[in-house]
């Protein structure tokens, strides 16, 4: 390894090497003779040894880098170095070298005669150019001669005149750049005339100009100058551009078209014209509401300019919020409505367009690209315009507005919905949404004090009749001469005639199977359509009364206290109180057959009723607005109506008598029930522990009857008149909801009709089933039913004799039954009893009156059968006198008491049969006839009274 070094070293300090070869080759025996006679042979050559001898030479003596042989042998040595292995490696080498150096000498001697060739050539060459040096110098000597020959006068006067042509081109010239010099003012002049064409054009014909004669130095101070004119002028061509986004003028937009093709930049233009748009939708937005905001601080020294807009519009006030988004939204529809415009006039120009462009592929092209840009820009349009709404109605809390407030800002808003969904039919989530938030917070805050409201007016109805005309109903609500703020009349579109199809759309109301019109979308974005959709202001409030005169207004039609309303019973000019027989039978008979006819009566309503169906009104108007919350609007509607019917029931009919009565429908107590427990809340119980109001947000303490209802007044049938308003009232309610049932399916999603049927089958269907109970506590307290079955227990029913006067205590019920009927004509002076409200009242009197008589007879102790035709002599009169003190047909629970009278004459095998069939007598009844017969035997007679018993454990 140190040998190896070493020898390294030693080759570094050497500048120069002796060759190997020059041991071999003797250069003494170079004197100009062949060199291989000069070689010194070392072996004789053998042309497959030599072959294989140059094979194995390494590549990299092949390479022509210089790379440093001795290194690379060097690198080639092992770590320890053998002397033999080296000496054979030097003959190799030395072999290799040999063999290399005849290869070459071979080489030279064989291309020797090629050499000599050349050498020739070189010479003859040589030759060739001193001939070529002589031919030279006899042209220039000719050359020279020719000179002399030509004058100089004639060579002057040509450079003259070169001179002249020279002079004339540079004086049009000065005279071009003169002209290009005064450009300036003329430019100006076209550009405030708005001839962007003109300017256009004269500028690049003097930027032609100036490129023409652009070697001169002042035209390059010019041509700078024009090119600013140039871009001042774009400049200048955007502005106008620009005030096309809010006031589109089809002339100066054609202008500026033109201007652009001009420049080539039909393209760039049209982006340009989608940036302004955006600018101008966020700079409109900005200046209405920042102007709004200053007007209402007043104190003007808050600088708002640099507030961001969504901070500006958390300041406007409620005050001015509606007037601000008015502005707002008109100032947005007219940028909309120049946008579709716009769009609207490349598509009338494409033809034109396609001549003007150059090249008909160009052409194409840029039409393409313009129409796609204006479809893509729709959609973005329509977002920063809805983004700004948005913010804006999000911005302000709407608690706190009135409800008619409430339901124009909805409109509104829902108008400019519409606007979008015609403008690129979008579907506007965005709005939706904030329409969906600010509606659900505020119509949770009024619902509640909706429900407060009614419960006050609850509270405070004095439950009198409020007069109103004879075809009151919320379809005279949609004129303009009905009820006051107009609740329904944003339906009156939808009660026109289909033929117009423009205003309507027609749906098929599958469960009713009616016919639901609905208003059809308006289209805004017609030709003809001059108006701003948001300068239609609210239909005011009509001052004409809906109310009428009086009831007794002859113009009103068939009015409540004309005979035409009085049931015939009332009609007679007196009854005999003795006899039961009205004197003035031929009037008597007269109405009677009169009394198929149509009979019409005043609609009777409160105004609580007038209320409710305001806030029905108003509610179903939200619901067109915004029909992400019409179910949630249906569910508060329900519950007004809810409240209302569950109110008057607590009012005139909450009666414990009633609770069991067969006669009242089992539907109307499950009714009633269910809206107590899901909308009554519990009165607390003294000394009970405080239960959490969290739970009842929703429900509504019960409302008291005001004081100044007196349902304990005999004259005045205990109430009876404002029974008869509070019930009707609510039925009128209950039929016009009725009515618009078809209309409320059609606001609401598929999914959720179910509800809504049931609300109508289970509630509102029910508010007829009032009646009842509210009548019947009438009539339980009209008659002294006590005191006749007190008056019926002295009468003696073991008699021996046939009798042929009824007893005193069918008078005194018919007595009654007449005074009754005296007061219902006095009431119905004042409040029109509908002939069902008759028929009520009558039926529950008749029916108490045969049930009295029914115990009357159970309470026998002993009976004959000349006591059991006495018995059926006093109903037979009582039904016989019944008929001329009133119109009812057929007398209900008639069978109820002629059967109880015919079971004393059954046999006992059918006796036994009779007493499992009639479960309709009380155990007390059927144990009193049992007793009373006395055709059975003893043991016959027990074993009824154990069926009996056994029947009455059964009931329990």
């Amino acid at each position: 390894m140190d040998l190896k070094n070493k020898i390294k070293s030693i080759l570094k300090k050497q500048d120069t090497f002796v060759s190997p070869t020059e041991e071999v080759i003797n250069h003494d025996s170079f004197t100009g003779g062949p060199v291989v006679t000069k070689y010194k042979q070392v072996k004789p050559s053998n042309p497959h040894e030599e072959q294989e001898i140059l094979d194995g030479i390494d590549k990299v003596y092949y390479n022509t880098e210089g790379i440093d042989t001795s290194h690379y042998e060097l690198r080639k040595l092992p770590e320890v170095l053998d002397l033999g292995d080296i000496d054979l490696d030097r003959k190799r080498l030395r072999k290799q070298l040999q063999v290399v150096s005849k290869k070459v000498s071979d080489l030279v001697l064989q291309n020797h005669p090629a050499y000599a060739r050349e050498l020739q050539r070189v010479m003859d060459l040589q030759k060739t150019l001193q001939y070529a040096t002589v031919i030279c110098a006899n042209g220039r000597r000719q050359l020279s001669s020719a000179r002399d020959t030509f004058t100089a006068a004639s060579l002057n006067m040509l450079a003259n005149y070169r001179k002249r042509q020279q002079l004339v081109s540079i004086m049009k010239s000065l005279r071009t750049i003169k002209t290009l010099q005064r450009t300036d003012v003329r430019l100006r002049e076209l550009m405030e005339e708005e001839d962007y064409c003109g300017a256009i054009q004269l500028c690049l014909e003097c930027q032609k100009a100036a490129s023409t004669y652009k070697h001169f130095t002042c035209i390059s101070e010019l041509n700078s100058k024009l090119q600013d004119t140039l871009v001042m002028i774009e400049e200048q061509i955007d502005v106008a551009l620009s005030k096309t986004c809010s006031n589109f003028d089809e002339t100066h937009y054609e202008k500026v078209q033109t201007a652009y093709r001009l420049l080539g930049k039909t393209q760039t233009a049209m982006d340009q014209l989608h940036m302004h748009f955006t600018s101008a939708i966020h700079n409109t937005a900005f200046q209405i509401v920042l102007g709004y905001v200053e007007l209402c601080s007043g104190t003007g020294r808050e600088n708002f300019h640099k507030r961001q807009y969504t901070d500006l519009c958390k300041s406007v006030t409620q005050e001015s919020f509606t007037p601000c988004l008015i502005d707002l939204s008109k100032a947005l529809w007219e940028v909309m409505r120049s946008y579709h415009k716009t769009m609207r006039w490349h598509e009338e120009h494409e033809e034109e367009s396609e001549e003007t462009e150059d090249g008909k592929a160009q052409a194409d092209f840029t039409k393409h690209y313009i129409k796609q840009k204006l479809e893509h820009g729709l959609s973005r349009i329509w977002q920063d315009v809805q983004s700004k709404v948005k913010i804006y109605v999000l911005g302000t809390d709407l608690s706190g507005f009135k409800l008619e407030e409430f339901i124009r800002v909805l409109d509104l808003v829902n108008r400019m919905i519409e606007i979008g969904e015609e403008f690129c039919k979008s579907k506007s989530e965005g709005l939706q949404d904030s329409l969906k938030q600010q509606s659900l917070n505020y119509f949770k805050n009024h619902h509640r004090y909706r429900m407060e409201e009614l419960r006050m007016f609850l509270e405070n109805e004095g439950w009198e009749l409020c007069p109103v005309k004879l075809s009151f109903s919320y379809v005279q609500l949609l004129g303009k001469t009905q009820l006051i703020n107009q609740e329904f009349r944003f339906m009156k579109s939808w009660m026109k005639s289909p033929n117009s199809t423009l205003n309507l759309s027609t749906t098929e109301d599958t469960s009713g199977g009616g016919t639901v019109m609905e208003p059809s979308k308006r289209r805004y974005f017609v030709q003809s359509a001059t108006k701003n959709p948001f300068d239609e202001k609210p239909d005011e409030d009509e001052n004409e009364d809906f109310f009428a005169g009086s009831l007794d207004d002859e113009d009103n039609g068939n009015l409540s206290d004309s005979d035409s309303d009085v049931p015939d019973e009332l009609k007679q000019d007196y009854i005999d109180e003795v006899t039961g027989e009205g004197r003035s039978n031929s009037r008597q008979i007269k109405r009677r057959l009169s009394k198929s006819k149509n009979e019409k009566f005043i609609p009777i309503v409160t105004n609580t009723t007038l209320n409710v169906m305001r806030v029905i009104g108003k509610y179903m108007q939200m619901m067109t607005v915004l029909k992400p919350i019409a179910f949630d609007v249906i569910l508060c509607m329900s519950q007004l109506f809810d409240y209302y019917f569950y109110t008057v029931y607590s009012f005139f009919g909450a009666d414990t008598t009633t609770k069991n009565e067969r006669s009242i429908n089992n539907r109307l107590n499950i009714a009633l029930q269910r809206i107590h427990n899901n909308l009554i809340t519990e009165s607390p119980v003294p000394g009970a522990p405080p239960v959490d109001q969290s739970e009842n947000l929703e429900k509504m303490p019960q409302a008291y009857l005001s004081p100044i209802v007196d349902l304990h007044r005999r004259d005045q049938l205990f109430g009876l008149a404002e029974r008869v308003v509070a019930v009707e009232s609510l039925i009128f309610l209950a039929k016009q909801l009725e009515l618009l049932q078809p209309h409320l399916e059609a606001m609401i999603p598929t999914n959720k009709k179910a509800f809504l049927q049931q609300f109508f089958s289970q509630t509102v269907n029910m508010a007829e089933e009032v009646r009842k109970p509210v009548y019947w506590s009438v009539s339980a307290q009209a008659v002294n039913y006590d005191q006749v079955q007190g008056q019926m227990a002295s009468v003696r029913w073991d008699i021996k004799d046939i009798m042929s006067q009824h007893n005193p205590y069918v008078d005194s019920i018919l007595r009654s039954f007449e005074s009754v009927a005296h007061q219902l004509v006095e009431i119905n002076r004042r409040v029109p009893i509908p002939r069902v409200v008759y028929h009520t009242l009558w039926e529950h009197c008749v029916r108490l009156a045969n049930r009295t008589f029914v115990e009357g007879f159970s309470n026998a102790k002993k009976c004959t059968n000349e006591g059991r035709a006495l018995m059926q002599l006093d109903y037979q009169q009582f039904l016989m006198k019944l008929d001329s003190i009133m119109d009812l047909k057929p007398i209900p629970e008639k069978e109820f008491v002629e059967g109880y009278i015919k079971a004393y004459y059954l046999p006992e095998s059918q006796l036994d049969s009779w007493l499992q069939d009639h479960k309709e007598y009380s155990n007390k009844q059927l144990l009193a006839l049992i007793n009373s017969v006395d055709h059975i035997n003893k043991k016959s007679r027990q074993r009824l009274i154990n069926i009996v018993e056994e029947m009455d454990r059964s009931r329990r």
